[in-house]
């Protein structure tokens, strides 16, 4: 393969490394090529105007005021590593064949490794009224949902999964009368069943949250939120917290393997096309430790798949083996879970001191654990998940 001194030939850009995305699949993938070949252009291309950042912080101390430190790397990391970060960017199509990223105003990026870690944007209720309402997946999202909070008195989550669990806790905590709505009779019901939920619904009590649970929205005006009882909600801010979707339209429209709405890729991250990998939320991986394929969600996992991603088009050896795992942050309660994120057909919950541990089960085998306060059955289930197969 050759080599460039900078990513440009004579006006031409020469090809060399992509990742379509700044988040940290796209960030790691760039970042673990650039250290095996520190000649090779290496490029990052990105819609996000912002510096590289991460996301849980957004939820967890961001919102909440507690810290303000999420970027990634900073400007000048990008530029002593020599990685070319194009941010503001709209790619519009992937050129197999050429081997080449085209963007939305035609300018041509040719590639010897692509890696597609273009993430997952926001899945928005089909409801009258909510395109007033604000949701949390950018930095710039977490800005204006931060600047609402300070003049409301009142606000509306609608959506009890972790991000709906984490935004309601920190606009509580900034002094705002919070509600959280959702048509699950207790938070994160079908994640981790209705005990765990009874007890997360305690944990938000103790944080000034209000969880509404069994509900339906039909409508959001200037008075709040409307709901399918005739009752209405007041917010001066409402947050839709309802999930997400990949954004695999490119790898679709290059004519990629997708199933499920995710990018079909192998534990080594690559997918159909030659030379072309894909890590994050967009990616469906084989995990060897679970012998099959394990959607990711979480910012370690995609972390952790861009690394291989970044080695495997280095070209050294490596596999996505590690059991996933994600946090969840309450006010003081951090929820902890290790596991494969399928389903399960029974459940343990064990209350401790100040906490508790659930364990879940299918077919009589561990697929996952969910912890308070309890780190040593989180780690004793890290170590029977990575000794077993998953189910």
């Amino acid at each position: 393969m050759p080599s460039a001194s900078n990513g440009y030939e004579g006006g031409v850009v020469a090809p060399g490394f992509i990742a379509i995305g700044s988040g940290p699949a796209g960030v790691s993938a760039a970042e673990t090529f650039r250290a095996k070949h520190p000649d090779i252009p290496v490029r990052i291309l990105t819609d996000d105007p912002a510096l590289p950042y991460a996301k849980p912080p957004l939820s967890k101390g961001y919102l909440c005021g507690r810290e303000d430190k999420h970027d990634l790397h900073s400007a000048a990391w990008f530029d002593r590593n020599r990685i070319d970060l194009i941010r503001g960017i709209t790619v519009g199509s992937i050129d197999l064949d050429r081997q080449q990223v085209v963007t939305a105003g035609g300018s041509r990026y040719p590639y010897w490794h692509l890696v597609v870690a273009s993430g997952a944007t926001a899945v928005r209720p089909d409801i009258p009224g909510v395109e007033t309402a604000l949701t949390l997946r950018s930095f710039a999202d977490a800005v204006a949902l931060k600047m609402a909070a300070r003049y409301a008195d009142s606000a509306v989550v609608i959506g009890a999964g972790l991000i709906g669990c984490e935004a309601a806790a920190c606009l509580a905590e900034q002094g705002v009368a919070t509600t959280l709505l959702a048509a699950e009779p207790v938070p994160l019901h079908r994640r981790f069943g209705l005990k765990a939920g009874e007890r997360i619904t305690k944990i938000l009590s103790d944080n000034d949250v209000r969880f509404a649970g069994d509900t339906t929205v039909i409508g959001i005006d200037d008075e709040g939120v409307l709901l399918g009882s005739g009752e209405a909600v007041d917010a001066d801010v409402v947050v839709t917290a309802t999930g997400v979707k990949p954004d695999i339209t490119l790898a679709r429209e290059a004519g990629l393997e997708v199933r499920d709405g995710r990018i079909v890729v192998d534990e080594h991250m690559r997918t159909s096309a030659r030379n072309v990998y894909a890590a994050g939320d967009v990616a469906l991986a084989r995990n060897v430790t679970a012998g099959r394929p394990i959607r990711a969600e979480h910012w370690r996992d995609a972390a952790q798949q861009g690394y291989v991603a970044g080695l495997t088009a280095a070209g050294f050896d490596a596999a996505w083996d590690k059991v996933p795992g994600f946090s969840c942050t309450i006010g003081d309660s951090v929820l902890k879970y290790r596991g494969w994120g399928t389903g399960y057909d029974a459940s343990r919950l064990v209350d401790h001191h100040n906490g508790f541990t659930v364990w879940y089960e299918a077919d009589g085998d561990l697929v996952g654990v969910l912890t308070l306060n309890a780190d040593d059955d989180l780690r004793r289930a890290g170590e029977l998940l990575t000794a077993s197969r998953g189910v």
